[in-house]
């Protein structure tokens, strides 16, 4: 008997794109092979907070194989390519592959995880720290790592600072050398520096 394919979409979106809308139905799980996308929530206030990036190799969206709307507005930060997974072909797979079930399985786990980070890193210490943080999250931890994409607005968002705050800080990182600017919202990262201002 053949095998039917997997319908998976290859989408790609600019900065700035939105991949789905918090509260809308959650049809498609989302595997990101490219970028990093930023997860919105709306605060009681009617704001818009950020509660979690996630990069490549992440999987979000997965309150679709439960059948419940999205928990968050998902946008691009940067120009980035997702797979996009219809749940009902997930249920169907993994009716007849405990490995898929064991594969999602591990995934959701990884997106626990990753909130648990965004808890842990990127929202105590000093907002120095934080920048930093959040910098060699986006940039990698290789030498002549490169971060791009984050606006003053979404780094404050994210790491519950003032905007005014996030330039400070980012002024003072590149006339320490720390970080140096590349063009707009993009800079080439001193990561053993930026590694040290971490960990204080």
């Amino acid at each position: 008997m053949a095998q039917q394919p997997f319908p998976i979409d290859r989408l790609s979106l600019a900065a700035g794109d939105p991949l789905y809308q918090e509260g809308s139905r959650a049809r498609s799980v989302f595997s990101i092979v490219g970028g990093v996308v930023k997860l919105e929530k709306i605060s009681p206030s009617g704001g818009r907070r950020i509660v979690r990036l996630h990069r490549s190799g992440d999987a979000i969206g997965l309150e679709a194989l439960l059948g419940l709307d999205y928990e968050h507005t998902a946008t691009a930060l940067r120009p980035m390519s997702v797979c996009r997974i219809p749940s009902v072909a997930i249920d169907e797979l993994g009716q007849r592959s405990s490995r898929l079930v064991k594969q999602l399985m591990a995934r959701w786990h990884q997106a626990v995880h990753q909130a648990d980070l965004c808890l842990t890193l990127l929202s105590t210490g000093s907002a120095r720290a934080r920048v930093a943080r959040l910098l060699l999250y986006l940039g990698g931890a290789g030498r002549g790592s490169v971060c791009d994409g984050l606006t003053r607005e979404d780094m404050a968002s994210l790491l519950s600072i003032t905007v005014e705050t996030a330039s400070r800080v980012v002024a003072e990182f590149r006339r320490r050398g720390v970080i140096t600017a590349m063009g707009s919202n993009r800079f080439l990262l001193a990561t053993g520096a930026l590694r040290e201002i971490a960990e204080n």
